[in-house]
């Protein structure tokens, strides 16, 4: 489960071959005992939940790399290492 980023205090994962539960490209984000994942597409909640304000955040950085993230989820699902993403500022 590589760590692609983390703002914040927010550590957003992807984990490899993880194509079975959602069905869908999404992420993985922690923050302290809060868990989520969320749709790469649309940042809708696959399950879990965040904060709202911490939430908003991971939302806004999904929107600004989602090419990014669309290009891992290819990797992380091939099993193949995944590439660090820039962190919210």
């Amino acid at each position: 489960m590589p760590t692609i980023s983390m703002f914040y205090g927010i550590l957003i994962f992807m984990y490899f071959y993880d194509d079975k539960k959602h069905n869908c490209p999404h992420i993985h984000a922690e923050y302290g005992e809060y868990e989520v994942s969320i749709a790469i597409k649309d940042g809708s909640v696959l399950s879990g939940e965040l904060p709202k304000n911490k939430m908003k955040l991971v939302q806004a950085w999904i929107e600004i790399h989602k090419e990014d993230l669309l290009a891992d989820w290819k990797l992380a699902v091939a099993g193949e290492p995944v590439y660090k993403i820039e962190p919210l500022k």
